[in-house]
């Protein structure tokens, strides 16, 4: 479950929403609710879930919902903790579940792979005359593919 906390100061519901934030909440929480602007941020929030097809066709049966919350004072906090609790049962009764954390596994694995790869890269250019290459390329004596070439093969002796 994805809470985004926000505070009422610097606009930052449209800051969310400009950053992508409103696609990917699975609960909004704006923090510092007895300041100045608090209600304004809820109400931004509410209008770009309307706007935006955030609830759009693979969520037509929830819509994040938003909490307001005092940290100091600990309100709102319960109600937080049931949002995160109700979207779960949520994501449960839909069998939705089980597919995010296939996602979210698939993504893990990806992710270092991506990492596993570029300290693989950085090696290999460690390995091969890097410059020389580069030099070879830019004197016409050799072309960008042969360099990649060379380079990609020290990387997969490396592996």
């Amino acid at each position: 479950t994805t809470v985004v906390v926000l505070t009422p100061a610097a606009g930052d519901a449209v800051q969310a929403n400009k950053a992508g934030l409103t696609e990917v909440a699975d609960v909004f929480v704006v923090n510092k609710s007895d300041r100045p602007g608090a209600s304004d941020a809820r109400r931004d929030l509410e209008l770009m879930l309307d706007l935006s097809h955030v609830t759009g066709p693979g969520n037509v049966d929830r819509r994040p919902p938003i909490v307001m919350t005092n940290a100091l004072t600990g309100e709102g906090v319960n109600e937080v903790l049931d949002s995160v609790v109700d979207h779960h049962a949520y994501l449960s009764a839909t069998g939705t579940l089980a597919d995010a954390r296939r996602r979210r596994v698939a993504f893990e694995i990806e992710s270092l792979i991506d990492a596993m790869l570029e300290r693989a890269r950085q090696a290999a250019l460690s390995d091969v005359n890097h410059a020389a290459l580069v030099d070879a390329v830019a004197a016409g004596t050799m072309t960008p593919t042969d360099a990649a070439r060379t380079i990609t093969a020290a990387l997969l002796r490396g592996t």
